[in-house]
């Protein structure tokens, strides 16, 4: 089984996934843990911020690299236990079949966890982790919550999880 935990930035989706991953003795695959030093190299080398997350280069050159490797991954995993994967996952949620389209990828099932929280608490959240990759999301944070839209849930069947994070969430169609 392959756990998929989504949601806004400073949400919450990291130590929801721990706790899940821990409660399902799951492997733990998040975004950041396994592409954040090869991304910052990457955009050093390439004459950018190496805490550039949310510039058009970044998205371009990055985003689908960073999620296909975190599915590469998962599927090696997957023979020998369940995979619990962390990210923002903001363009697939939007897709009613992606679900049934990673469970192709993946050869698994799959069960997406999507993380809310209000704007104000993650803001404060990015405010307190102190992470310069957060900086540009803070500077202009009006922009930001206009990339995030109006934060609305997956459009296919999930588990609805508060930012307050806890491992059992429940069901949403």
């Amino acid at each position: 089984m392959t756990y998929i935990v989504c949601g806004s930035p400073g949400s919450g989706k990291s130590t929801y996934a721990r706790q899940l991953a821990a409660a399902r003795h799951a492997a733990l695959l998040d975004i950041d843990t396994v592409t954040e030093r090869l991304v910052r190299l990457a955009l050093v080398q390439a004459g950018h911020s190496p805490d550039d997350r949310d510039s058009g280069y970044f998205k371009r050159n990055f985003r689908e690299a960073i999620y296909e490797t975190l599915f590469d991954i998962a599927r090696e995993n997957l023979d020998f236990q369940d995979v619990v994967i962390a990210g923002p996952f903001t363009k697939e949620i939007k897709d009613p079949g992606w679900p049934e389209k990673l469970e192709r990828i993946l050869g698994s099932l799959v069960e997406v966890h999507y993380v809310q929280c209000a704007q104000e608490l993650r803001r404060e959240r990015l405010v307190r982790r102190g992470n310069a990759r957060d900086l540009a999301k803070l500077n202009d944070w009006e922009n930001h919550i206009q990339y995030y839209g109006d934060e609305s849930p997956p459009v296919f069947e999930h588990v609805v999880v508060g930012g307050g994070v806890n491992p059992e969430g429940r069901a949403c169609k």
